[in-house]
């Protein structure tokens, strides 16, 4: 018996419109309604397989990144740089489209896949001395140019109209450019040049929220100095046995890190917030450690780090590190602390003015390890000495608070036994004082 052939297109119509899977915009946080698309990993046309990292998105917190849900041929519905809302379809996936099967090759195969690629490369090459302007580099020749510091000005175009391809930089570059003696006398090269970038979604929101800081906050800063011969001969001591053990180095972050906890307990406003009419004092240490990834200055938090020890804390400080390297820091790693400790130091700062991470009342600034000469029991020493900086915020912190909690950070990396024992001397506790 012959099946009614509307049947039968509308049941296949129906299999093809059922494999199509919409991937939306996920939500990066609660407060967060839209973002941007920063780059596309993938572009439409491609059979990507599931799990697939499909596109990176930009958020006012984080950097999120929106995977393939299902296999099959991507439609990509925005473009790079476009803000779009939490929840918008960007990509559709037809699954129908299956990728190809991985299976061991042969020299011959290697080869004949080689000499597409090859073929391919020259086609974009092509491309790109139809698409660009003259004296303008393509994608991929801008690509070079920017790793190897060479100006458009030094090369000669070879593509339609003068227009530089990926060849003509190429091929400067194995004639000696840049010429080593140019770079070391004068890095400019006297051109116009200019390259406007559209601020990322993040960047915008930390200069929002850095000029917020400065307006509705009475911040102020004071500095100390610390000597750090105490941690400096501790690490000596024990690096190698700290590291058999725990896998990891001594950094000073550890040290400084634990004497804030401390020196917190004994300034309780220090690690308090202003929440409207109300202030809030934390009975807890969760301190943000502001650590340098590639899409700018992020600051993770260590939760409850009054508890941990110097070995935790390293351990923690270094998986967040790891993480922002990686990108994959969450809207959770970042909310919630009450205190924040930045190190400019790894930077070669000598001093600077850090700035209140909101709504935190405090932040501390590490800077460079310099030698300097001190006065030591009345002879002059050379000591490797640090400035520290604490800015706080002077509507819940008072001077007298905020010199004391710096000294008494001071103190304890000073002494550390002090960390201790509440910020005092194992003989003071002895004596009950």
């Amino acid at each position: 018996m012959l099946k009614d052939p509307f049947n039968i297109y509308h049941s296949k119509f129906k299999i093809k419109y059922m494999a199509i899977v919409e991937l939306k915009v996920p939500s990066p946080g609660e407060s967060i309604t839209e973002v941007t698309i920063a780059r596309w990993v993938k572009k439409s046309g491609d059979v990507v397989e599931k799990d697939d990292v499909l596109a990176e998105i930009d958020s006012d917190k984080a950097t999120l990144t929106l995977n393939a849900e299902e296999s099959g041929k991507i439609e990509v519905l925005a473009a790079e740089g476009d803000t779009v809302k939490v929840g918008a379809v960007v990509v559709k996936i037809d699954t129908s489209f299956k990728p190809e099967a991985k299976t061991n090759t042969s020299t011959s195969s290697v080869t004949k896949k080689d000499e597409k690629k090859e073929e391919k490369k020259v086609a974009v090459v092509a491309n790109e001395k139809e698409s660009y302007a003259k004296g303008t580099p393509s994608v991929s020749a801008a690509k070079i140019m920017n790793e190897n510091g060479v100006k458009s000005s030094q090369i000669n175009g070879t593509g339609k109209d003068g227009r530089i391809t990926k060849q003509d930089v190429l091929a400067a570059l194995s004639n000696g450019l840049p010429n080593v003696q140019e770079v070391l006398s004068n890095s400019w090269k006297g051109g116009r040049d200019k390259n406007k970038v559209k601020m990322t979604a993040l960047r915008k929101t930390v200069a929002k929220r850095l000029v917020s800081v400065k307006n509705e906050t009475a911040m102020l800063t004071t500095f100390n100095e610390v000597d750090m011969s105490a941690i400096y001969a501790i690490r000596a001591k024990y690096k190698d046995k700290f590291k058999e053990v725990y896998g990891s180095n001594i950094g000073f972050m550890s040290f400084f890190t634990k004497a804030v906890t401390e020196a917190l307990y004994h300034f309780p406003a220090v690690n308090g917030m202003i929440d409207g009419d109300e202030i809030i004092y934390n009975k807890y240490c969760d301190i943000g450690i502001a650590v340098s990834a590639p899409k700018g200055l992020m600051v993770p938090v260590l939760r409850n780090a009054e508890l941990m020890s110097l070995a935790q804390i390293e351990a923690g400080i270094k998986e967040l590190a790891i993480k922002a390297r990686d990108g994959k820091l969450t809207i959770p790693d970042m909310e919630g602390g009450t205190f924040t400790i930045t190190n400019g130091g790894v930077f070669g700062s000598m001093m600077s003015t850090p700035i209140i991470n909101p709504p935190q009342s405090a932040i501390l600034g590490m800077h460079n390890v310099v030698d300097r000469p001190m006065a030591v029991n009345g002879e002059v020493k050379i000591r490797p000495m640090m400035y520290v900086a604490l800015s706080y915020d002077h509507r819940i912190i008072d001077g007298k608070e905020s010199v004391g909690f710096l000294v008494k950070v001071k103190e304890m990396l000073e002494n550390p036994t002090k960390m201790l024992f509440g910020g005092k001397n194992p003989e003071e506790i002895l004596l009950g004082l």
